[in-house]
């Protein structure tokens, strides 16, 4: 896979919508939409983190601010997603509960995202760099994915690092 950084992330922008909605739906396999959420979710913040932020900084289209942000984001989704994974029945009010909240930061991510970082991104980066940092992302990504970085094991790793780097609060937590 690969294209402009910006479109292959707004793509997967429009995934996360879309399993959001299937993890809503009791008729779904929620177990089974949670793992590729996780998956999905996991990888994208990674390959973002690893090539997109720190190119976007180093041309000037985003500020440390919000790149900052944007990571500081991506850890309370994992957070979020976190609190899904753990759960182990996917039909009680619990795990709706909990879809709703990571379903609340996503979203909220994904609107900021697109308003902060990839407006900025195109208009200030060339269609050759987005190309060339599209083909980075979408390696990374896919590396993840096929990496299993989904599982729960990883994503307990991924919190407790930001926990220990201030990222994060730890008054959710109780790792």
């Amino acid at each position: 896979m690969q294209g402009d950084v910006v479109d292959l992330i707004l793509d997967d922008h429009r995934r996360f919508e879309a399993l959001l909605r299937d993890l809503r739906d009791s008729s779904q396999d929620r177990d089974a939409v949670r793992r590729a959420f996780a998956a999905l979710h996991v990888a994208h913040a990674e390959a973002e983190e690893r090539f997109v932020y720190p190119k976007l900084k180093r041309k000037n289209a985003v500020d440390d601010h919000e790149a900052d942000h944007g990571v500081e984001e991506h850890a309370e989704g994992n957070q979020a997603l976190l609190g899904v994974l753990e759960l182990s029945g996917t039909d009680t009010q619990a795990f709706d509960d909990a879809v709703e909240e990571l379903a609340r930061l996503v979203n909220h991510h994904l609107t900021e995202e697109e308003l902060t970082i990839l407006n900025p991104a195109r208009e200030a980066v060339g269609p050759q760099v987005r190309a060339d940092l599209g083909e980075q992302f979408a390696t990374e990504r896919n590396r993840q994915i096929d990496e299993d970085c989904g599982r729960l094991e990883n994503v307990r790793r991924i919190v407790a690092e930001a926990r220990r780097t201030g990222l994060l609060d730890d008054e959710d937590g109780d790792d």
